[in-house]
């Protein structure tokens, strides 16, 4: 057996045991937020990308999802493609503008844009304003899965989750992703070996932005809510504190940063704003102790072992 498929195999099956340990609701947030996490490390490991935007995709996809399942009474496969195809769409307009540009004009392009978005869900009617839209129906998944009981649902959501982190995987490791790196550690000089930088980076963007969509839709039929925190901006701080904590331009890393972070922020609650405070005390220990995160020491460490 390949020892790089032991750590895959030893997740996996303790995901596979975790409901019968640990809250079913709890592990579900967990996973919508590695994907999100995984989504967002797509772009800013493997394409050297940093978008403040990406709650735009998370919570845009969260409020389409909500709506076409409890108003227009769509089934939940049916919304939650529709908010995968919002979120792409979102990605390609969003990248279509901001993806000349690098470095910190990059990162306040799409910041300014999510905030756009953030104030179009205030004031829209059908997203409810502040209230957001709440008890959005479980209906049956296909007509047949019973999407009602938790722990159906738990499985239904890491199915769609690890379905999303083999789609990554798989493009990680393929002739696209390798251009994606080339692009990443030499752009001019991936351009004079004939690669169209602009067109790689524009579908990485809408890629991770449609991932991101899902990430959302799945929490918005988990929590039955689609809410302003989803869109806010601070939902993207979030995902970029996930991956650097766990380990940028790492696969397992994103998801280590995921359960790190919505740990601390659910057996943390009763400490109140000092949650934030105990986050940012982590992150600059992380910043400065583990440059590589977590995964990526740990990856960097068993590399020594074997020389």
């Amino acid at each position: 057996m390949d020892r790089r498929l032991l750590p895959a195999i030893v997740l996996l099956g303790v995901a596979l045991a975790a409901p019968f340990i640990v809250y079913p609701v709890f592990l579900m947030k967990v996973l919508c937020f590695a994907l999100f996490a995984c989504a967002f490390n797509l772009l800013i490991g493997y394409v050297g990308l940093v978008s403040f935007g990406h709650a735009a995709f998370f919570g845009g996809a969260a409020y389409i999802t909500a709506y076409s399942v409890k108003v227009w009474g769509w089934p939940t496969e049916a919304g939650l493609l529709a908010g995968i195809a919002v979120a792409a769409l979102l990605g390609l307009a969003f990248g279509a503008i901001a993806i000349r540009r690098q470095g910190i004009y990059f990162a306040m392009i799409t910041l300014a844009l999510s905030q756009m978005v953030f104030f179009f869900c205030l004031q829209a009617k059908f997203t409810g304003g502040e209230d957001g839209i709440q008890s959005i129906p479980r209906r049956p998944l296909f007509g047949v899965i019973d999407l009602k009981n938790e722990l159906t649902l738990y499985y239904v959501v890491l199915a769609i989750v690890l379905s999303a982190f083999w789609l990554i995987y798989r493009t990680v490791h393929s002739p696209f992703g390798q251009v994606l790196k080339s692009i990443r550690e030499n752009e001019p000089r991936a351009v004079s070996l004939g690669y169209r930088a602009e067109h790689y980076k524009l579908l990485a963007f809408v890629l991770s932005a449609a991932l991101s969509g899902l990430a959302g839709s799945l929490k918005s039929v988990v929590f039955q809510l689609a809410s302003l925190t989803d869109v806010q901006w601070q939902m993207s701080g979030e995902v970029i504190l996930m991956t650097l904590v766990g380990g940028l331009g790492t696969i397992f890393g994103p998801v280590v940063g995921a359960v790190v972070v919505i740990t601390m922020q659910n057996y943390l609650a009763p400490l109140g704003e000092w949650v934030l405070v105990i986050q940012g005390v982590i992150f600059v220990v992380v910043v400065l102790a583990f440059r590589r995160g977590i995964v990526g020491e740990i990856s960097a460490w068993l590399s020594r072992l074997r020389a």
